[in-house]
């Protein structure tokens, strides 16, 4: 999936609906620093894990070059925090630029952000290093007001995975996600693996085929149920990933006693990671169901 040359040129300039599930939960942006490692790195409160309430810009949380978050933070109250998790079929080719625009656009509209980068396939990602990254970035946020983990593609797999980790004993935590919005997310890893979306992209982040007993934690379409509500945004026209990853999974949802729906957009794969679209749109809209704009 080559994520750049179908993303729109608009997009990439800006890297250099009425909500049924809405009621669950109740400025300008901050500057950013440009370089992993920078001296602005937020201080760590060790007692709590998250970040120094007052802290913006890169947060290192591993000595990895791609282990690290940028915080960013309205002026004034917050609504909550949205973690965004970026796409690219967990390859290394694609880097966290892709979260950069939307979370301007939703520390505009007085969301704290993290966007997150991790370990990727080709560069000491798999299982379980990319999940390891992730948990870990989860774990720096402040968990005043709803968590929301907005993935797109592969990140909307990593999205909804991250809302059952705690599940299970391989990765203890803190940070309850509360709110999962996957945007054309690869739900489904059993039959993203047979019918080889990506090219083959979950056998080369994993290894392992479901016959495997490991493939199970990392499938978010074996987890339910969950506690977090779930929303997958996703085109029929979607040429990358299949709007039945996004049916089939909310299909188990809803039977297994958690709250999912079925978002339809237009625009193909992408026009979700583009904040000028009505596909965008519609994540706004379902964010402002769940914290409403602050007067």
């Amino acid at each position: 999936m080559d994520v750049r040359s179908r993303i729109g040129r608009r997009t990439l300039l800006a890297m250099t609906g009425t909500v049924p599930l809405a009621a669950c939960a109740g400025s300008a942006s901050t500057p950013r620093d440009t370089e992993v490692g920078s001296p602005r790195t937020p201080d760590q409160d060790s007692a709590t894990g998250s970040v120094d309430a007052s802290a913006v810009g890169k947060v290192s949380y591993g000595d990895d070059p791609s282990q690290w978050a940028e915080l960013r933070r309205p002026e004034g109250e917050t609504r909550g925090t949205v973690v965004v998790i970026h796409g690219g079929f967990w390859r290394e080719a694609y880097g966290a630029e892709l979260g950069e625009p939307l979370a301007a656009d939703l520390v505009e509209r007085g969301w704290t952000t993290l966007n997150m980068e991790y370990r990727r396939v080709g560069n000491g990602g798999g299982l379980p290093q990319t999940f390891d990254d992730v948990h870990s970035a989860l774990e720096l946020v402040d968990t005043a007001g709803p968590v929301v983990t907005l993935g797109h593609s592969a990140g909307g797999h990593l999205a909804a995975w991250a809302a059952g980790r705690l599940r299970g004993s391989a990765w203890p935590g803190r940070v309850e996600v509360t709110h999962v919005l996957s945007q054309a997310g690869v739900l489904d890893l059993r039959s993203a693996y047979r019918e080889r979306l990506g090219s083959g992209a979950v056998d080369d982040l994993l290894g392992f085929g479901p016959e495997d007993p490991r493939f199970a934690s990392v499938d978010p379409a074996q987890q339910l149920p969950i506690e977090a509500s779930v929303w997958a945004l996703h085109a029929p026209d979607d040429q990358q990933v299949p709007i039945q990853q996004s049916e089939d999974y909310v299909a188990a949802a809803r039977g297994s006693g958690t709250r999912a729906e079925l978002v339809e957009v237009t625009g193909g794969h992408f026009d979700l990671i583009d904040v000028t679209t009505s596909a965008w749109e519609r994540v706004v809209e379902i964010l402002d169901g769940i914290s409403p704009p602050l007067s």
